[in-house]
């Protein structure tokens, strides 16, 4: 999970698929709607919406070839049905939110490191 610490973008793994890549562009745009769900359901409490919302992201995610967002919304899944640890599971949250960030559609642009890849 080092991405988050790195601060690094996230691009997907499908992001210069030609039959896919709009529906990554969609994802993207969609993710702070996603974010602004699951805070919405944490702040009331409500950890069975927080698992099922986190359940979902962590689906489609891997689905739209984000590969790195996956451990972060299976710990908020977990946080949320297992313990219910409020504070345990705001911390699992804002690391998700932290990741989701740093997410971004289409493809890297080419730098000089030509030994540059998909983060996994």
């Amino acid at each position: 999970m080092n991405e988050a610490a790195a601060g690094s973008w996230i691009y997907s793994r499908l992001g210069d698929d030609p039959d896919l890549g709009e529906l990554v562009v969609e994802f993207v745009a969609e993710l702070p709607g996603r974010i602004a769900t699951l805070e919405a359901e944490a702040s009331r409490n409500n950890w069975a919406q927080v698992t099922r919302f986190a359940h979902q992201l962590k689906g489609a995610a891997g689905s739209y070839g984000f590969d790195a967002l996956t451990p972060y919304a299976k710990n908020l899944e977990a946080a949320s049905r297992d313990d219910v640890d409020a504070e345990n599971v705001l911390r699992t949250l804002h690391e998700l939110i932290d990741i989701c960030r740093r997410v971004r559609p289409g493809v890297p642009e080419p730098s000089r490191d030509s030994s540059w890849s998909f983060p996994s």
